[in-house]
């Protein structure tokens, strides 16, 4: 599936037409209607068009923006995640993808999120919250081509931990961009490790590079909300 998605990259990018909710990039990608909808569990399932390549496992991108420095709660983080849209094969992610604004063309403080299907990016999701994330903090300018290697690892299976993988994240900060995979669970020290290690692989990291991991309940203890942590 790796090596589908890498080939399908520039056959698929004009075939947007058939898909009627490629987002045009990460703030205007719904309207009124949508998004009032956005975070609910309602959505139908997304399922692989006829020949289309079927993924292993069902996605969904979603982007949230807000103010530094403003005190954020959950519910305050929850209502302002946007779920853009989901996908089930190959071809319907690359109809989102090529529409989408490079992480490295965002302003602000801004991130995209892409996590199976009817997971949210959130820590006290019940998939993520005995979970945590590997963190990489870029310098500016890496930002874009870690996320597309990050995600098509992801999506095309490399990391070899069976359902462990929840999803991605990547975070656009002021003086640096952050990427982060996210697991089940934090506990299961020999799948963290070959989580890791993948990363190293597919991001082609320097041996000197900081990885830290961090567990979604030290995180909520360090932050007490949303503010400190997601990035």
């Amino acid at each position: 599936q790796f090596f589908l998605l890498l080939s399908l990259k520039d056959d698929d990018s004009g075939d947007h037409d058939q898909d009627n909710s490629s987002p045009k990039d990460g703030e205007k990608e719904k309207n009124d209607e949508e998004e009032k909808d956005s975070n609910t569990t309602k959505r139908k399932a997304a399922v692989p068009g006829a020949g289309e390549h079927p993924l292993q496992y069902n996605y969904s991108f979603w982007y949230s923006r807000r103010t530094p420095g403003r005190p954020a709660s959950t519910q305050s983080y929850e209502q302002n995640i946007k779920q853009i849209g989901s996908f089930a094969s190959v071809e319907q992610f690359w109809r989102f993808y090529s529409h989408m604004i490079r992480p490295g063309d965002l302003t602000g403080h801004s991130d995209f999120h892409l996590f199976k299907e009817g997971i949210k990016p959130m820590w006290e999701d019940d998939a993520n919250k005995s979970g945590g994330k590997w963190i990489i903090r870029l310098r500016k300018g890496l930002a874009s081509r870690c996320w597309e290697n990050l995600i098509l690892a992801m999506l095309g299976e490399q990391f070899m931990v069976g359902e462990e993988i929840c999803g991605a994240v990547v975070s656009v900060r002021f003086q640096e961009d952050i990427i982060s995979i996210w697991n089940k669970t934090a506990s299961d020290q020999a799948t963290t490790a070959r989580i890791r290690d993948t990363l190293r692989r597919v991001l082609n990291l320097p041996p000197n590079t900081i990885m830290e991991y961090k567990t979604h309940t030290d995180s909520i203890k360090v932050g007490g909300n949303h503010t400190v942590f997601l990035n």
